[in-house]
């Protein structure tokens, strides 16, 4: 089981950008992130969208994030 909860994309995007991630461009949608060391990462969900355990664990394999960070 993951250890992840739902949360709303605004706060994980949010959180992203706290630990280190920046903005790198957007069109639309879609926004590239990136951060020394990473893949660039694209986040593409609306702010008001709830992400899902399954997809906050995927999602923090190629980000970094942990549940304390959200």
């Amino acid at each position: 089981m993951s250890q992840f909860g739902a949360a709303k994309a605004r706060l994980v995007l949010a959180a992203l950008l706290r630990i280190g991630w920046e903005q790198k461009r957007q069109s639309g949608l879609h926004r590239t992130l990136s951060r020394a060391g990473w893949e660039d990462y694209t986040f593409a969900f609306h702010d008001g969208e709830e992400i899902g355990p399954v997809m906050l664990k995927r999602m923090a394999k190629k980000t970094g994030l942990t549940p304390k960070d959200l």
